[in-house]
């Protein structure tokens, strides 16, 4: 067991993957801080964060605060004795914990810092058409996500990456880079650059993503379209209306799809489909070929199980 203490904060399976690194390594992780058990759903169930199920799992004293700032918690946290701190995929953290360890505060964050700063950097740069992402731990300072840049890895993003696909290859990437930091802390020999002295060219930024920005505009380039497609999936997931023979408009939801560059004469967001193999919803310079979807009222689907069951014909389109 290392000698250095260790209170961990995270909340989604991203984090847990984190977590489980971080154990298998042997570090002494003396606690968990994570979010608090929240009713969801139409029952209103009291679901745990996937951190928590794991913390407790594995018996580790976990710390469930609704205010970080409160006086009571911060006691409890001062309690544990850590000598650092590391945290994945948590809330903003008032200086008072992050300042509190003497070996101080480590992030991890799903980007090539100083690019895409923020909440959603993983789909931002789907949605940018990146060809390269990756993993930087980073010391955490006031300003979010500007702290001194410890380590880095790079991955490459193909062509039809999704955003999901990226996760959980950074998540992998990242557990990894967090055992590399904390080796490299626990030695006293960590590096430490300033993210102002790094020549990171225009800064794009990874603001939290909402439903109205997953909406598809079928006027923007098809390249455009299917980017964001990839860039929303599996979450939170692009989507137009469609407007059916009688008038109905009903959302689409779609999660799969390719995409065909080529000069057409259709009109922007008509629909063409055999209703039995294929569905093309036309942008301004191709079309996109539906693979997995989900309309309104009915499951997520392939499209081929979709057409077996439900009807859609060229009468329809885009509203």
């Amino acid at each position: 067991m290392s000698k250095l203490r260790v209170v961990f904060m995270g909340t989604p399976d991203f984090a847990v993957t984190i977590l489980d690194g971080l154990l298998k390594h042997g570090v002494n992780v003396v606690g968990v801080i994570t979010s608090p058990d929240r009713p969801s759903g139409r029952g209103q169930k009291i679901n745990q964060s996937a951190v928590k199920k794991y913390s407790d799992a594995h018996d580790l004293t976990t710390l469930q605060p609704v205010n970080l700032k409160d006086e009571i918690f911060q006691s409890e946290l001062r309690a544990l004795n850590a000598d650092l701190q590391i945290i994945v995929a948590f809330r903003m953290l008032p200086e008072s914990v992050w300042n509190m360890p003497p070996k101080g505060s480590v992030n991890l964050h799903a980007s090539l810092l100083p690019q895409y700063r923020g909440a959603a950097p993983i789909n931002w740069a789907i949605l940018n058409g990146e060809k390269k992402s990756g993993v930087t731990t980073f010391f955490l300072q006031h300003q979010i996500d500007t702290g001194d840049v410890i380590f880095q890895e790079e991955v490459n993003i193909s062509d039809t990456m999704t955003a999901g696909e990226l996760h959980d290859e950074l998540m992998h990437i990242g557990s990894s880079l967090i055992n590399k930091t904390y080796d490299a802390i626990e030695k006293g020999d960590v590096p430490s650059t300033p993210q102002v002295e790094m020549n990171a060219g225009e800064l794009k930024n990874a603001p939290k993503i909402f439903k109205p920005d997953c909406e598809i505009n079928w006027n923007d380039s098809i390249d455009s379209i299917f980017n964001l497609v990839r860039g929303m999936n599996p979450f939170p997931t692009a989507w137009t209306n469609l407007v059916d023979e009688s008038g109905t408009s009903l959302t689409l939801k779609i999660f799969g799809a390719d995409k065909v560059k080529e000069e057409h004469k259709q009109a922007i967001g008509s629909i063409k489909t055999d209703g039995k193999s294929f569905l093309y919803i036309y942008g301004l310079n191709g079309y996109l070929s539906i693979k997995v979807l989900q309309l309104q009222g009915k499951r997520r689907m392939d499209l081929e199980d979709y057409l077996r069951g439900s009807k859609i014909n060229d009468g329809w389109k885009v509203s």
